[in-house]
């Protein structure tokens, strides 16, 4: 995401021992390469490994979701339309994803789900049937990490030349792509069977 970059994580609680249950991603310059208020399904470009990332945390057992701030929608630059068209290239080029959440909503507004509050990750975990602790939340700035933590869940940051050098610092293990942010989470143990789960809603 290129917007509302000014926030910065406070430090991790400490690692979760186990894998976890859901794995979240930022689209834009987590998945693909941001480009701003993107309505064109053609200028959808992967990031390198994203798509390795997406099939190992899917055939490791994982639930996948994508949370993502749309402000274009709110601004009146995009459609609801153009950015699920935009969504559904991604599906395409990177996924499936079991759950696409987005905030259409314009910064200004004080919205509940525009990270870097949590109503995105909440609203992801409760469709997935979750709880917002059992998900790990992937993405490229501050605000993705406080959205996470704020909803009770964990953030692994993946920088990119967007990201605030504050943003990093902050981080005490961030990690240097999204393949590598995966494959530290795949090291992990595998979750008790036992783990509960919400009931699942529809999407």
């Amino acid at each position: 995401m290129t917007e509302h970059r000014r926030s910065q994580s406070p430090p991790p609680t400490g690692p979760i021992p186990f894998r976890p249950v859901a794995v979240l991603f930022d689209r834009d310059g987590t998945l693909v390469h941001d480009v701003p208020h993107n309505g064109d399904p053609e200028r959808v470009r992967p990031v390198r490994g994203a798509a390795e990332a997406v099939r190992l945390v899917r055939e490791a057992g994982m639930s996948t979701g994508v949370v993502s701030n749309q402000s274009g929608i709110g601004r009146g630059l995009l459609s609801h339309d153009e950015v699920r068209r935009v969504n559904i290239r991604v599906d395409e080029l990177i996924g499936p994803f079991d759950v696409w959440v987005y905030c259409p909503h314009h910064p200004d507004t004080g919205c509940p789900c525009r990270t870097p509050r949590p109503g995105l990750v909440t609203d992801a975990a409760r469709r997935l049937g979750v709880r917002p602790s059992d998900c790990v939340l992937i993405g490229d700035v501050g605000d993705d990490v406080l959205a996470a933590r704020a909803a009770g869940a964990e953030a692994i940051l993946v920088p990119n030349g967007a990201t605030l050098p504050e943003e990093i610092a902050a981080e005490a293990e961030p990690a240097p792509d999204v393949l590598s942010a995966v494959l530290r989470l795949l090291a992990r143990p595998a979750q008790p069977q036992d783990v509960p789960r919400t009931d699942r809603r529809p999407a």
